[in-house]
């Protein structure tokens, strides 16, 4: 057969359309550098993808590598895209991706989410780290069933502690359990930025994602993260009744303000079903969170049901079967989803400036 060329190759991948941008990769820019070697036959494509392991871009390259699997040279894939930060200037360079999972008041399971989303992406395949950033409530240990503790180095530094394939680390570590945690302004930066910072976060490798669970509200944990780390992307959530949702709204404008891509809004506690009669009970309303996202133009990334087996359970009910395990399934899918379109919007947007 004869060796392929750079130009056949764009040509091919012409056919390929971004199901959420809706137009194709070569036109949308999101098709980098095509490098033919012949000294070895191979064949390296660069594509604008920034969401490893999301189903929306692992179906794109294995739509490319169907594109170009009748050539007689090895095809490799890469993914790159302009993030908009200098990985010498970031408090957390081995990180692509970080997630903050936001609620505009407690009680709606925040924490519950967060935990789901970080085991659910470590499912997928993605390398993933939890920081629970919650100072006044830190439950994340418990929420993924583990009483691991972090090692400090010589260095001083901390290696987090691995459960279900994630690295963690927690507020609780570093509180006596016996004692109210108070902290004022200048004590949450000094911590926070500590964590950050004194954190060997990807020492087996980088990591795909971070998913940050904040504390309820929009106070000076939240200030210090958005001021300090890029964030990449915000989950908002939130229960069907009214009063939740208004919460949700200042914590929207709380990102809106620090020009942070909220990824959209997923529902939590919505309708239970007895599992005794199998009847149907809205106790805190129900689609008060995908009316929300339609209201605001916000991507609905799912809807959880009330179940008691997530409070009963000693482990992210995303590891089990059944109806609520399926729904925070197509949540974190959803979520990955929507980082890789903000990705690949901006990474467009950039090469056809």
């Amino acid at each position: 057969m004869t060796a392929p060329d750079a130009d056949t190759i764009r040509e091919r991948l012409e056919t390929i359309e971004d199901p959420h941008l809706g137009a194709d990769l070569v036109s949308l820019g999101l098709l980098g550098d095509v490098t033919v070697d012949d000294e070895t036959e191979t064949v390296h494509v660069t594509l604008g993808l920034g969401a490893p392991y999301s189903p929306t871009e692992t179906a794109i390259a294995g739509e490319v590598r169907h594109a170009l699997e009748d050539l007689s040279y090895d095809v490799r894939l890469s993914a790159r895209v302009d993030r908009g930060v200098d990985p010498e200037e970031t408090v957390l360079p081995n990180v692509k991706n970080v997630i903050a999972v936001a609620s505009g008041k407690g009680g709606v399971g925040k924490s519950t989410i967060a935990s789901n989303l970080a085991v659910g992406l470590a499912n997928l395949g993605a390398r993933v780290g939890l920081f629970d950033a919650d100072i006044y409530g830190p439950n994340v240990p418990q929420m993924v069933g583990t009483d691991k503790q972090p090692m400090v180095t010589e260095a001083s530094t901390m290696i987090p502690p691995e459960a279900h394939g994630v690295e963690l680390m927690s507020m609780e570590f570093l509180l006596d359990e016996s004692a109210p945690a108070i902290w004022r302004g200048p004590m949450v930066h000094k911590v926070l930025t500590q964590l950050w910072e004194d954190v060997e976060w990807g020492r087996g490798g980088d990591l795909d994602y971070m998913i940050i669970d904040l504390p309820p509200g929009t106070g000076d944990t939240q200030l210090t993260m958005l001021q300090s780390i890029p964030v990449s992307g915000a989950v908002i959530v939130t229960t069907p009744q009214d009063v939740a949702l208004d919460d949700a709204r200042r914590g929207m404008r709380m990102f809106g303000e620090h020009e942070t891509p909220v990824l959209g809004i997923v529902e939590n506690m919505s309708t239970f079903v007895c599992p005794d009669c199998g009847s149907s009970h809205d106790i805190f309303d129900s689609g008060g969170g995908e009316s929300f996202a339609e209201e605001t133009g916000m991507p609905h990334l799912g809807t959880i049901p009330l179940d008691p087996a997530i409070r009963e359970s000693e482990r992210p009910a995303i590891l089990d079967d059944g109806e609520t395990a399926d729904a925070l399934r197509r949540f974190v899918e959803a979520a990955a989803d929507m980082q890789g379109v903000v990705h690949r919007r901006r990474e467009s947007e950039r090469v056809a400036q």
